[in-house]
């Protein structure tokens, strides 16, 4: 196996939902990497909205300066549902067209404590970057170890021969904001020979939704 090189991190998606759960760490925690996030000058894109704990991260990050790109179907764009999208908002048609919007403006991608909708989205990522459609890092905030038995059943599936060694390092932990940060900036992915075979430059679904927000510098 071989490694490709690490990555630059300009612009960063955060997956998370719209409950803050119950334990304040993760709140804090979700705030303190908005703060981090801009003063990294790392930009943020989301699925929009301001309460939670993914509005936690897009509410600090904007107010110290990163751009924040919110991506939201157009049947969730209802203040009363999601609350008020931070910075520029994009809407689209489908939670695929918002899948696909979030993959081509990012550079790297973490998953803050949740339930199903943040699973579903880190998964959907993870399996593509099995697949080798993409080699951009994928991380999990693991406040309080909250991801400790899903990273054991990744161990677990490794074991059982349903998981590659290689596969399994593709997603990275940490329990702090700096720590997992410095992880995703470090990071260098481990090709899988027999997935490097396939060719995916003519897949359908690579296509690039436009949108004229530059989240440059």
């Amino acid at each position: 196996m071989a490694g490709s090189s690490s990555h630059q991190i300009r612009n960063i998606c955060v997956f998370g939902g719209s409950s803050p759960g119950k334990e304040k760490e993760c709140l804090e925690s979700a705030n303190h990497l908005g703060q981090v996030l801009a003063e990294r000058k790392i930009h943020l894109v989301y699925g929009g909205g301001n309460i939670g704990l993914i509005g936690g991260v897009s509410i600090a990050a904007f107010l110290v300066g990163s751009q924040v790109l919110g991506v939201v179907p157009k049947d969730l764009a209802k203040e009363d549902f999601i609350g008020k999208t931070i910075g520029e908002e994009l809407q689209v048609f489908t939670m695929s067209d918002r899948m696909n919007a979030m993959f081509n403006h990012v550079d790297a991608f973490i998953g803050l404590p949740d339930g199903l909708g943040t699973l579903e989205e880190i998964f959907h990522i993870f399996s593509w970057a099995q697949l080798h459609i993409h080699h951009k890092p994928i991380s999990l905030l693991n406040v309080a170890g909250f991801y400790d038995n899903l990273l054991s059943f990744l161990d677990q599936a490794v074991e059982h021969k349903f998981l590659t060694s290689s596969a399994r390092q593709i997603i990275i932990s940490a329990a702090t904001v700096e720590q997992l940060l410095d992880q995703l900036q470090s990071f260098i992915s481990v090709i899988d020979p027999s997935m490097s075979r396939i060719n995916w430059s003519t897949m359908e679904s690579r296509k690039k939704l436009r949108f004229d927000l530059s989240l440059r510098l």
